[in-house]
């Protein structure tokens, strides 16, 4: 399919560079099947909305200190990194700015005498970075990384200390991500009592979320453009709730369309979610049959980005096309920090 078919205007003034608080006070589109009305709710309407015996289903990675400042040591090139996927203990692919002057076995200098070794440039143009020193790696972000906020936001403010608290979810346990499940964002211990009250199950799985994400579509067709693997797990637990769940006639609603990937990721012919450990590059366009989930919860999306045509494979294009339009006209606050939607076809 056409790129293009993916675009649309947004204001600049709709793009939200902080969250509302608190984070359950956030609006939410509830988007159904066509020739029904989009229905203008919030957040806290979520228990109201779904059904006793449905199960949501969370993203618990933990975004890491991933956006990295330096130089070659030799003082000549400064030198950006965002850390996109590990590789091994001390191994991370990473997007580099200013890539073209760093070479193979250059040594990088960042922040509190973090020093890392450039190895192998990679076909999508990222370069291995091995850090150096006894330290586990996540000790050497913490003391030298910053938040890697989306870059929509990053261009127009800097990177504070709120983000530490603003761009971390309530269910951030398992550290990795280099970019937040954004949909995760808006939930409180207030809204979560409100969904167990309401009989409505809660399952977890991991997928660390890399800086690909970020990246825009380069391709004219969807046909030519290359996902970024990033790795996931689902536990055999998490597997079997959501199995029995759906046998008992409840509904798989992920958080996210980091959950949504995964789960698509895992599913069998026969929609039967399996355990699962290892990478994923799933790229869901529309005529693409979904088997693992009945419904979605995410915010709004970039134009012409993956994210717009994988709500558009579960909803349609025309009708997610006539959503955001909806949701411009009134008003609702775009992308990370922004208001969220429920996708229930």
């Amino acid at each position: 399919m056409k790129v293009d078919l993916f675009d649309f205007d947004l204001p600049n003034e709709r793009i939200a560079l902080r969250p509302v608080r608190p984070r359950d006070a956030a609006r939410m589109l509830v988007v159904r099947g066509a020739d029904t009305p989009f229905e203008d709710r919030g957040v806290r309407d979520l228990p109201s909305l779904l059904n006793a015996g449905d199960v949501l289903v969370f993203n618990d990675t933990r975004v890491i200190p991933a956006q990295l400042e330096g130089r070659r040591a030799d003082g000549e090139a400064k030198i950006g990194a965002t850390l996109h996927k590990r590789l091994d203990l001390r191994r991370w692919q990473a997007f580099v700015r200013n890539a073209k002057r760093v070479k193979e076995g250059d040594q990088i200098v960042f922040g509190g005498g973090v020093t890392a070794i450039a190895e192998a440039r990679l076909p999508d143009g990222s370069i291995t970075l091995f850090f150096e020193g006894e330290e586990p790696v996540e000790v050497l972000l913490d003391r030298a990384g910053t938040m890697p906020l989306p870059p929509y936001i990053a261009s127009k403010r800097g990177v504070d200390a709120q983000d530490l608290e603003d761009y971390q979810t309530m269910f951030a346990r398992e550290e990795g991500a280099v970019a937040a499940p954004t949909a995760s964002l808006h939930f409180t211990p207030r809204l979560v009592d409100a969904i167990d009250a309401a009989g409505i199950g809660r399952a977890m799985l991991t997928l660390h979320v890399g800086a690909g994400t970020f990246l825009p579509v380069k391709a004219d067709d969807t046909d030519d453009h290359q996902m970024h693997a990033e790795f996931g797990r689902i536990s055999v637990e998490t597997a079997t709730q959501l199995n029995e769940a759906r046998a008992k006639g409840g509904r798989i609603i992920a958080v996210g369309t980091t959950s949504l990937r995964l789960l698509e990721s895992a599913v069998d012919e026969d929609g039967i979610i399996q355990p699962f450990a290892g990478d994923t590059a799933i790229f869901i366009t529309p005529g693409y049959k979904l088997r693992a989930v009945d419904g979605l919860m995410t915010n709004f999306h970039l134009p012409k980005s993956t994210l717009m045509m994988l709500v558009s494979a579960l909803m349609g294009r025309d009708r997610m096309m006539a959503a955001y339009q909806h949701a411009i006209a009134n008003e609702y606050r775009f992308y990370s920090y922004g208001d969220s939607s429920l996708l229930l076809p």
